[in-house]
């Protein structure tokens, strides 16, 4: 385990341009550019697809491929309604918190570009103390500062137009990563890294590796499962945000128990293949990375879930980023924890070069 940061100031640079601009699901194109622009130096070639899964790969010739992945998009919202007097109302773009909305700074997305806007909220001296009304969908409202529906319009806003929020980098106390779409654009920015440091270290892979960078899992995986179709490979190791139990309102009993600065998560679940968790749980201890169990019942709820059972079944696995206030703008993980995940899965692969076999997967 290294005892200085494995990141430089062009990672966090890279970072905090990739975290900052908006790709919320099904418009993920400029966060992939910037992302495939970071990569180049460290692949061989791209793959993208359709809806704009991007995969950098390194010896795209070998017939063993194996995946490391995370996902590009962020939870955002719609235009669903505008009023005659020029309010909107809005539907989810994946797992949107209804709770945090009110008050929050916005900003839609047009063809003219952006237009800014807040999400109102009644003040508390109108509102009915006796009969206090939470955040619900129904009630949340956009307030453009126009007065007219066509007003709106003239605008360039439209029913379907994305909403996402502007709430950019910073870091807390000098170790804490803090932004909104930390989930899971840091999956992209860990394995981005697992790729600049196998081209800097010189290590040469038997293996064909698909750094992938997936769309659309904050509705349903759709982007994971498009694209192991097009890759068919025989092992994915996916990373993703799990999260910190240990703050408040939190029920360890039911959410188990792991926190921010002790280590990536390694998932047991019917979807992670069992000789591979092995695998990386061996890796941590011989390179004593530190790290942290959970359990998942049916499913992980994460990519990993539409790697394991496509194509007739790849070995996959699930490496967690412990994350506070998931789905929030203020989501929050530790350095520390984000430069052993990248360690974890850098060894893991280098791990599975010196394995005689690959028959160990199946």
């Amino acid at each position: 385990m290294a005892t200085k940061s494995i990141l430089n100031k062009k990672s966090i640079s890279f970072l905090e341009k990739y975290l900052n601009n908006a790709s919320p699901t099904g418009y993920e194109f400029s966060g992939q550019k910037i992302w495939m622009e970071y990569l180049k130096p460290y692949v061989d070639t791209f793959i993208t697809d359709t809806y704009g899964t991007a995969v950098g790969v390194i010896n795209p010739e070998a017939d063993y491929k194996v995946v490391i992945e995370g996902h590009s998009d962020e939870i955002s919202w719609y235009v669903n309604y505008i009023t005659d007097s020029g309010l909107l109302y809005v539907i989810r773009n994946g797992g949107s918190d209804h709770q945090i909305a009110p008050s929050k700074r916005v900003h839609i997305h047009t063809k003219n570009g952006i237009v800014p806007g807040v999400f109102g909220w009644p003040a508390i001296h109108t509102r009915n103390r006796g009969k206090e009304e939470n955040a619900r969908i129904d009630n949340l409202f956009i307030d453009l500062g126009c007065s007219t529906k066509e007003e709106v319009e003239a605008l360039g806003v439209h029913v379907g137009c994305v909403i996402t929020y502007p709430d950019e980098f910073m870091i807390l106390n000098k170790n804490k990563f803090v932004c909104r779409a930390i989930d899971n654009r840091m999956g992209g920015f860990m394995i981005a890294e697992v790729a600049r440091l196998l081209h800097e270290n010189k290590k040469k892979l038997p293996f064909g590796l698909y750094i992938t960078n997936s769309v659309q899992e904050e509705v349903g995986l759709r982007g994971a499962e498009m694209i192991t179709k097009t890759i068919k490979p025989n092992v994915a190791i996916v990373t993703d945000v799990c999260h910190d139990t240990t703050t408040p309102m939190i029920d360890k009993k039911i959410e188990g128990e792991t926190q921010i600065g002790k280590g990536p998560v390694i998932t047991y679940a019917p979807a992670v293949q069992n000789n591979l968790r092995e695998l990386i749980l061996k890796t941590a201890e011989n390179e004593k990375i530190p790290f942290q169990r959970l359990a998942s019942s049916r499913i992980t709820g994460t990519d990993t879930d539409a790697f394991a059972y496509s194509n007739g079944g790849v070995a996959s696995a699930l490496i967690s980023l412990p994350l506070r206030y998931m789905h929030t703008t203020v989501e929050m993980v530790h350095q520390d924890d984000v430069e052993h995940v990248i360690q974890l899965i850098y060894h893991t692969l280098l791990s599975i070069e010196n394995n005689e076999t690959f028959s160990y997967f199946k």
